[in-house]
Parts: structure tokens; sequence; C-alpha cells
């Protein structure tokens, strides 16, 4: 046998199939891995059923269904006051994961260096190693805000791209207005590309207003925006996403997508572009994962963690320094195997792991899950 290529030495298994495999191995509640454990709007489910009966069962556009992308473009236009056109500046994408793979490979190469503010979601990493380039971490503040003078600090001449998350996961803050401006500074003084992972756009709380670099005009002319419809509909399993980029961007990203995953099953698609008729669910859901936030954090007063802000996603951080002095991947296996409650510990969204005594429960369950799994932790001493 050849020998294979040193691709990803150092990557082992993803944290979330580790903590979902040993959830599953103790029956412990899972609040680990991001996805819900309720079922979806039927009238989506069956809007799939109608496309493929319709006939929408083979190869649609390598960059999306018109109609999909075209209710995309009228979203973004309408919440953002951005003017992104449909044919040239949206594409349709297989899940929020391949849209930033595709989206980091063609615009960083051999030598360039990203910016990747940590705590950041397992998948930027690897996606900028395999293009050749170097991830270069800028850990937020104490208390997970974006730290401006260290990305500036961070910045050399061989930068050429920045990854923003907002809102973040695995924190749960949101990043504001006075950020994005920072950023579009920042990125036009030393000519960056900026990739900005959005996919839990709908999910911010207590009045705030989700920021995107849709809203920047001179941010949005370099950035690949990129949103899911799996966080927002909660069928993360359908892995539909997308990126919505200038036409310069846009031409290189699908260069690059043609020849990936060409494109993304087409009745869902139709299923998706029908559904978004009517606004109202992206509408609710702020309301709706607040009202899972509110009553999940009133549920773990009682316990000894320490609840982290909460702005945005469907995650909560907790601080577990009066529980134990356990590093925190041995907390969670602990907490997992002992108490019965799967969450992931922030140290593995580090290059250089910091332990701060921190893990993430997910909160994108049904109440009674929810509620079971404070019951449990209420046995935390």
């Amino acid at each position: 046998m050849p020998a294979l290529p040193a691709k990803l030495p150092n990557a082992g298994t993803t944290i979330f199939t580790v903590m979902s495999a040993l959830a599953a191995e103790h029956g412990a509640v899972n609040l680990g891995q991001g996805f819900p454990d309720f079922a979806a709007d039927p009238a989506l489910l069956q809007a799939v059923g109608t496309a493929m009966a319709a006939g929408h069962n083979q190869y649609p556009p390598m960059t999306g269904v018109p109609a999909l992308r075209q209710a995309i473009a009228g979203h973004l236009n309408a919440r953002h006051g951005s003017a992104y056109d449909a044919e040239r500046d949206i594409t349709i994408t297989a899940g929020g994961t391949q849209a930033l793979f595709t989206a980091l490979q063609c615009c960083v190469g051999a030598g360039d260096e990203v910016v990747v503010i940590e705590p950041a979601y397992d998948s930027y990493d690897p996606a900028i190693r395999l293009a050749g380039a170097v991830p270069v971490g800028v850990p937020m503040t104490a208390d997970y805000r974006l730290d401006w003078a260290a990305v500036r600090a961070a910045v050399t001449p061989r930068t050429r791209a920045l990854v923003l998350n907002t809102p973040h996961n695995p924190s749960g803050r949101i990043a504001t207005a006075e950020d994005l401006r920072e950023l579009e500074r920042l990125a036009g003084q030393h000519d960056l590309f900026v990739i900005s992972d959005e996919v839990y756009e709908h999910m911010v709380f207590d009045g705030a207003a989700h920021q995107s670099v849709a809203r920047f005009p001179a941010l949005r002319e370099r950035s690949f925006l990129v949103g899911s419809f799996g966080k927002t509909f909660h069928v993360t399993g359908w892995k539909v996403g997308y990126v919505a980029a200038p036409p310069a961007l846009s031409a290189a990203f699908r260069r690059l997508h043609q020849y990936t995953v060409f494109t993304v099953h087409t009745p869902t698609q139709h299923a998706l572009a029908a559904y978004l008729a009517d606004p109202a669910p992206w509408a609710g859901l702020a309301g709706f994962y607040q009202a899972k936030r509110d009553a999940f954090r009133a549920a773990l007063q009682g316990t000894p963690l320490r609840l982290l802000p909460c702005e945005g996603t469907y995650f909560q951080t907790v601080d577990y320094s009066a529980v134990s002095d356990l590093p925190e991947l041995e907390f969670a296996r602990w907490l997992t195997t002992q108490i019965g409650v799967a969450a992931i510990p922030l140290s593995v969204f580090y290059q250089r792991p910091r332990e701060r005594r921190h893990v993430r429960f997910c909160f994108a369950k049904r109440d009674e899950t929810l509620a079971e799994a404070a019951k449990r932790l209420a046995n935390l001493r």
C-alpha cells in the first residue's frame, strides 16, 4: 500500500461525536451536541414531499434553486438594508460547514494567516490548514467579548482573512454594532477577507438586533456571509445553508463549490423556498429560544453552577469552579458518567487549551428534556 498523505495529522474525532457517544453509553441527557430533540414544523416536512411529488428530483442549478436564492436575497436585503442579487450573490450550500470550508479554500492559500477568534467552532482550524494557511487564534476577553487590541496585535503582513462568528458559539455572546465598525476599519486598513459565520442569526435575545456584515457596506464587499436553515428550522440533518457574497467573491466560491458538492438536495430546496413565503418561522424564533433559555437558567439557579451571559444562540455556558477542580474535558466526562448530563468543554475550542472551568450546555431541547437535565444537575454539590 502507498503511504497516505499526512493531512490533519493531529486531528482526532470531533468532541461532539465523542460526548454524544458517551452520553448514549451512560444514558445521560445529551446537552452537548447542538441539535434539537423536537420536530420541525409539519408544514415544512410536508413541503418536501410535495416537492418530490411535483417532480423536483433531478439536479437543480449548481448555485441553487432560483426561488430559494431569491427568498434569501429578499430576506437579507429587507433585514439589513443590503442589495444582494439572487443570481450573482447567493449560493446554496450543503450546510454551514461546507460553506465555511469552501469560502476559506477560495480566499486563502499556502503561507497566508487567518485570524480566528477563540473559543472557535472546531471546523475553522482544519479548513484553514487544508488550504495551506495558518490559523492564528486570538482569545476573547475574560467575559467573552471581542478583544480588538489583541486582534490588531495579531495582524501581520501575511494576514489574509478573519473569521467572525456572531451570535457566538460556544459563548452565547453577540457582536455589537461597534464591533462590526471596528472590524470594518481593520479589514479595510489591512485588506482582509472576512468569513462571517452567522448561522444563529435569528437567535438573538432581549430585544437586541443581530449585527450582520450585510449591514455595513464596506464590510459586505469583502465578506462571505454564511447562514444555515438547519439551525433556523430545527432540521440540522438536512444540511442546507447558503453563502451571500458580492459577485467577485461568489464567482471564486462557485468555482470550488461546483467540484466539491456541486449542488444540494433538490426537493429540500424547493420546500424551503415555499416555506419562506411566510416570514413567521423566522420572526418567532428568538422568542421561542429565549423562553427556553430563561426556563433553563431559572432551573439552574439552585445549583452551584455560575451562569454566564447568554445573548444569543441556543447555548448556555457555565462556570463549574464551585463544583470541581477537574480540567474541563475531565469534568465533562465526569458530568456525563456520574451526574448523567452531557456538556461540551470550552477548552477544545482553542488552539492552545485554556482551562477556565467552563462547559457549554445546549438548550435546544424539549421542556421535559431540560427539566430532567436540571433535576440531575441539582445533585451537584
